[in-house]
């Protein structure tokens, strides 16, 4: 029976020193997270692009999803594939960084740089592992702030992001709503479903069951959780997807081969297809960030912090909204969006809402689609011409 295997490179060491520009924190600059601890010190790595205008009015930041970072218009430096935004974001692109200045800064709790588990502890000299405080949505998005206090911007011209992302445009519009002009939620909520939730906790389960995670305490004993975090991703993978779109890409069309082997090898290309997706994610991502992340979208529920009543985070909001969902998105269904809409129209919000008939399912944001690209460069003009932007 053909095995998961891990590929032969290991990862660069992204967690303390990234390959990115980093801002550091000292002690009298801590973090507060919503679950009582402090990060002190701390870091936050980013990636810009563009030019800020003299009157730093012309800022974009771009919030990735869970299993991104902020490598969105380079070459990451793990893996050497390009961008994960690199279609919507670059020269004479929507977000054009001719005109834009756009930052992605890693969220906290996650491995490419920014403090997360994977990080050395400063009191142990260790990787934090597990004794890493939970994080939340708000938190990355405290983060953020702070990062753009140390970068001298006062505000910004938008927020965008996708999935998780979409995520923390909301906390952004939430916390924020005077340092956002602009914001645009991509395929995303205002709040994690129980079905979500659920798919997290299975992946959680794959990686914790892997005898290698060590309780979480793997970097001290030089192993790595390789199985579970490919289980943990082939499964979230699947939920990325359209049965239209598996279908049209695989079928039941056989792996190199022209009859089934009677065994448990990769027999359909579907199959094969989930097992690289695994064996890849590994190379480029940490097993506890994997925990840590999934845990913050799940407790993710904007309402909860406004008496229950959504419309109440956005009531006297100035910012402008753009929302777009796609037709095919099972895992943020249309239905989310409007939700988040009519919150906004009770708010008294500006907002717009675009729903794109794709059959690419929850990735179509990270795809090509150009009813996308329409959507945010149509709504990015607009409001630079009510901001002044040249």
């Amino acid at each position: 029976m053909a095995q998961l295997q891990p590929v032969a490179t290991e990862p660069l060491n992204q967690a303390d020193d990234p390959s990115s520009p980093v801002e550091r924190f000292g002690t009298d600059e801590p973090l507060p997270l919503d679950a009582g601890a402090v990060l002190a010190p701390w870091q936050i790595a980013y990636q810009s692009y563009g030019t800020l205008n003299a009157a730093r009015s012309n800022a974009v930041l771009v919030c990735h999803a869970l299993t991104g970072d902020q490598h969105v218009a380079n070459a990451h430096p793990v893996t050497g594939k390009p961008g994960w935004w690199d279609t919507l974001v670059g020269p004479d692109l929507p977000l054009d960084t001719e005109r834009y200045f756009v930052i992605c800064a890693n969220v906290v709790g996650g491995c490419m740089g920014t403090t997360g588990p994977a990080s050395t502890n400063p009191e142990t000299g260790r990787p934090w592992g597990t004794d890493f405080p939970l994080v939340t949505i708000r938190d990355m998005v405290r983060s953020q702030a702070m990062l753009l206090d140390r970068l001298g911007i006062e505000s910004l011209f938008c927020v965008i992001g996708g999935s998780m992302g979409g995520m923390q445009v909301l906390q952004w519009a939430a916390s924020y709503p005077d340092r956002v002009f602009a914001a645009m939620p991509v395929a995303t909520g205002a709040r994690h479903s129980a079905q979500n939730i659920a798919f997290h906790e299975v992946g959680r389960q794959a990686v914790m069951a892997d005898p290698d995670w060590r309780g979480g305490r793997y970097y001290e004993h030089g192993v790595r959780p390789r199985k579970g975090l490919a289980v943990a991703r082939m499964g979230g993978h699947i939920t990325y997807l359209s049965e239209t779109a598996l279908h049209r890409k695989f079928g039941r069309r056989f792996q190199d081969r022209e009859a089934p082997t009677f065994t448990f090898d990769a027999d359909f290309q579907i199959e094969s297809y989930l097992r690289h997706q695994g064996i890849t994610f590994v190379e480029r991502f940490d097993a506890n960030s994997y925990l840590y992340v999934t845990r913050a979208m799940d407790y993710f529920e904007l309402a909860a912090d406004y008496g229950g009543v959504l419309a109440e985070a956005f009531r006297g909001t100035k910012t402008r909204f753009c929302l777009i969902s796609f037709t095919s998105d099972w895992l943020f269904p249309t239905r989310d969006s409007r939700a988040t809409m009519h919150a906004l129209n009770a708010a008294g919000a500006s907002v717009g809402f675009v729903e794109i008939e794709s059959d690419k399912g929850h990735d179509a944001f990270l795809l090509d689609e150009p009813g996308m690209f329409t959507a945010v460069r149509g709504f990015l003009d607009a409001a630079a011409r009510a901001r002044g932007i040249a």
